[in-house]
């Protein structure tokens, strides 16, 4: 038996134990954590997303879910914004001179809803586009298509468009969570468990030796060159759990892009804000960086089946947000219609240095929002073969570009995104599956990039990632983009990395 068997062999039982009794046993009883409260509102900076100022972004007070869902007859609308009286700034967007200014531009939104048969629902001031938008809700039996066409026409008008829905990437229901089977031991099979340096913080969590980004990545090794230190990420998603142990004190903002409420726990943005920044050393996963901030901004809300669901008014809102408030990265774990008010948004972040990440669709058949926007880093979950009754990634091209072609994409990424033990609501840890959680470990991967290139453009970061010297310009290899940007071994340091010169 190699040495390598014989570390494997005896680190699986304990990781085995470790994982049944931390997540298993807890998450099949339904019950919390034994040493760890029963969460409240997220422990992270508050920020006035639920409720901004008077003045702020906000023209109208906001809709609840059930007037914001797409089918409910509705449209957006964006009045050009006058420069006589408006003044934008760096918190929710622009603030207006007086409460004149304001009341006037609502007013007017009010008189050309009523003149083509329309309420107004909400507002929302985008500096960034020099635009209001109004969501207004026609009647059941008014032509959609031709007031759009009679609003086209009118100067106030930028332009008009549908209320699209979006929906998060998850895979099948998560294992171990609420409302998902519980991981059976048997499951853990196909971990081929790789274990942290010693006295590294992750050896101190017992699901890391199962993550893909330590089977994977290594990334308990590339921390010792970078963890995302500070590199805001702004994770546009569901509601985010930040009393969870993981993930206590990693959010710098917590906004409700939703409704009027705090953000609620919610287990898609939990889980993809775990990939990314899981603080290590708590008995649980390693973030891909876990030194990074997160930007909790729910723009997506879950509904009774576990799904999540995001509109084109709600995401707007929170990318705009992102942009204007530091964001270096922007995570969105969904998929859609193409979009206009989001195109134009993307392109702002974009051209300001932010590196913007999407979910593909891999089953849509045709190009989906935000993975076929131009300069936005598309991924797959990497695709996965039974080898001796245990799952294992593939590079296949076939695959690959049958994945591809499925999403109508040219050359997405493909990262981690099978059986991804990460966090759920409640101190609680999942097993997920979905091009969502494939998203997540690259914007992560930026994070870790940012740290040590923090001026690189999100052209010169995609190229990072997809350089030949980083041996797969498909499946991200982790550990070669880290030693070829730093010039030094990581990871252990393969022979065909030092035949390419990182031999220190």
């Amino acid at each position: 038996m190699t040495a390598r068997a014989i570390v494997r062999a005896a680190l699986l039982p304990a990781v085995l134990a470790a994982v049944l009794a931390t997540v298993l046993a807890p998450a099949a009883a339904g019950a919390l954590h034994a040493d760890v409260p029963e969460p409240q509102a997220a422990a992270s900076a508050p920020v006035a997303g639920a409720s901004p100022p008077a003045g702020d972004e906000r023209i109208l007070p906001p809709a609840d879910d059930g007037s914001l869902d797409p089918g409910a007859n509705q449209l957006l609308v964006m009045l050009r914004l006058p420069a006589t009286h408006y003044r934008p700034d760096a918190t929710y967007g622009g603030r207006y001179m007086d409460d004149s200014g304001s009341g006037g531009r609502r007013r007017r939104a009010e008189a050309l809803a009523r003149q083509h048969g329309m309420t107004v629902v909400e507002g929302w001031a985008m500096s960034l586009l020099g635009i209001d938008c109004y969501v207004m809700r026609y009647k059941d039996d008014a032509d959609a298509a031709r007031i759009i066409e009679q609003l086209s026409r009118d100067p106030q008008v930028e332009w008009a468009q549908p209320v699209a829905r979006f929906e998060g990437m998850a895979g099948q229901a998560p294992r171990g969570a609420p409302g998902g089977d519980s991981a059976p031991a048997s499951s853990m099979n196909s971990a081929n468990p790789v274990a942290p340096t010693a006295g590294s913080p992750a050896a101190a969590d017992a699901l890391y030796p199962v993550q893909p980004a330590a089977r994977y990545w290594h990334v308990a090794d590339l921390h010792r060159y970078t963890t995302g230190r500070e590199v805001r990420v702004a994770v546009i998603d569901s509601g985010i759990d930040g009393s969870h142990p993981d993930l206590h004190g990693q959010l710098a903002v917590n906004a409700n892009f939703v409704d009027n409420g705090e953000p609620p726990p919610e287990l898609h943005g939990t889980a993809v804000a775990g990939i990314i920044a899981a603080r290590s050393g708590n008995g649980g996963i390693v973030g891909v960086a876990p030194k990074a901030k997160l930007m909790g901004l729910r723009a997506c809300w879950q509904l009774p089946n576990q799904s999540t669901r995001c509109n084109s008014f709600t995401l707007s809102k929170a990318i705009n947000y992102a942009i204007l408030n530091g964001a270096k990265v922007i995570n969105l774990s969904l998929s859609g219609p193409p979009d206009r008010l989001l195109d134009r948004l993307l392109d702002v972040a974009l051209q300001r240095g932010i590196g913007v990440v999407g979910a593909v669709d891999a089953q849509a058949g045709a190009p989906t929002f935000p993975a076929s926007h131009r300069g936005v880093l598309a991924v797959a979950s990497q695709p996965s073969v039974k080898v001796s009754g245990n799952f294992a990634p593939v590079s296949a091209a076939a695959l690959m570009v049958k994945t591809a072609a499925a999403a109508g994409l040219e050359r997405p990424l493909f990262a981690p995104g099978n059986d991804v033990p990460t966090t759920a609501p409640g101190a609680r840890w999942a097993f997920v599956s979905g091009s969502s959680y494939a998203a997540a470990h690259v914007s992560g991967m930026l994070a870790l990039l940012g740290e040590l290139q923090p001026g690189a453009t999100p052209a010169q970061l995609r190229g990072m990632l997809q350089a030949p010297e980083v041996l797969n310009a498909v499946n991200i290899d982790a550990c070669a983009t880290i030693s070829h940007l730093i010039d030094r071994c990581t990871c252990g340091c393969p022979a065909k990395l030092t035949q390419r010169g990182a031999t220190r």
